[in-house]
């Protein structure tokens, strides 16, 4: 058993330094959302699962905060109102509860994350869709493996793994350094 925990260990240790490979694409997502919020637009965020975990915790970075004491950032995520949820998965049906969620709050020059370690979620891909009409910038956060996402997106960071533990614990990283440089850049 232990061995097995250091094989896991290392094997997730490895494709996080993988992620060195893209310090330019995170920089690049990262200037995105300063961009976005020194424009006075606001960061959302959208997933399933423990993606949805993920956007509302990353949200929460944002207007709470990540490391500094200062105002809050326009940051939501859409996985938090269960009332929204529930009604629009059955009014309408589960892959529309993103995309009417973004029709209400979403406004042009916003910025649209989703995660998906599949990058193929239905609703996300949905939401991808109508922020495209609304002229809003979408950012797929997948896994290695192609997704439909990833032709969606304006903007796409593929994680180097393939196991949904993995990647969720990679899409994290990721979006704690962009929280990071976003709240540097906003406030010094």
């Amino acid at each position: 058993m232990k061995q097995y925990v250091t094989e896991q260990l290392k094997e997730l240790s490895h494709q996080l330094l993988l992620l060195a490979d893209q310090t330019d694409k995170i920089q690049e997502l990262a200037d995105l959302c300063i961009k976005a919020i020194l424009s006075g637009h606001k960061i959302i965020f959208c997933g399933n699962g423990g993606s949805a975990g993920q956007s509302q915790h990353l949200a929460a970075e944002l207007v709470g905060r990540y490391k500094k004491n200062r105002p809050a950032l326009s940051a939501i995520s859409l996985t938090v109102d269960t009332s929204n949820i529930t009604a629009i998965g059955n009014d309408y049906g589960y892959e529309y509860i993103f995309s009417r969620q973004l029709r209400g709050i979403g406004k042009s020059g916003d910025v649209l994350f989703g995660l998906s370690t599949s990058g193929n979620s239905a609703n996300v891909i949905r939401a991808f869709k109508k922020a495209r009409r609304m002229n809003i910038q979408t950012v797929a956060l997948i896994g290695k493996k192609d997704g439909q996402m990833k032709a969606l997106a304006d903007y796409c960071l593929q994680v180097p793994a393939t196991t949904s533990a993995h990647i969720q614990e990679m899409h994290i990283t990721v979006g704690h350094i962009i929280c990071d440089l976003v709240e540097r850049a906003v406030y010094g």
